[in-house]
């Protein structure tokens, strides 16, 4: 009896990881984060994002213009415009994290927020005081346990906007709809 062999020199890892669609795409999971600014999403869940980031995944900030960037590229998250960046109502990536804030402020970011809620395939997470009862009643309150890295990249991020002496702890808390947890 003779084993079949199999070249696995050829397709490493890492070229398996980045299998793309046949639009070009490649395959990764993506979440958008929508905010009023950087600093209020380095300290509300920078450690978390950064956590995502070093998954794999494919985190993009959407702000208004004019902000200071640097705080979240230091955490390995991409940044966008908010009026640019802002597609649609329908589920473009598969986990939506959202400051009360942005819901407050803007239509569409409600708009968006409440569809993902009812979308079974869709990750959301808030963060923030002053929810409305309806969003209220579809989350529960979360906790992501920090890496170590991510506790020292936050604390480096949390530098760059200005907060050199910060603490950052070991969890984040955030409002998560019932459907999904938080890694």
């Amino acid at each position: 009896m003779v084993a079949q062999t199999f070249d696995v020199g050829a397709r490493t890892r890492a070229t398996a990881a980045r299998t793309t669609r046949p639009d070009g795409e490649f395959l990764r999971y993506r979440m958008q984060v929508v905010a009023a600014s950087a600093v209020d999403v380095v300290q509300s869940a920078g450690g978390w994002l950064y956590d995502r980031v070093m998954a794999g995944w494919e985190v993009t900030a959407l702000l208004p213009p004019g902000g200071d960037t640097r705080p979240l590229r230091i955490l390995g998250v991409a940044v966008s415009d908010l009026q640019s960046g802002f597609v649609g109502t329908g589920a473009v990536s598969q986990s939506l994290a959202v400051s009360a804030e942005a819901f407050t402020a803007d239509a569409r970011v409600r708009q968006k927020v409440l569809a993902s809620l009812d979308d079974r395939l869709t990750e959301v997470a808030l963060w923030g005081d002053g929810w409305p009862l309806g969003v209220d009643r579809a989350t529960a309150e979360a906790q992501h346990l920090l890496s170590a890295a991510a506790r020292r990249f936050k604390g480096h991020a949390l530098a760059a906007a200005g907060f050199p002496d910060t603490v950052v702890g070991p969890t984040e808390t955030l409002l998560c709809d019932a459907n999904s947890r938080l890694d």
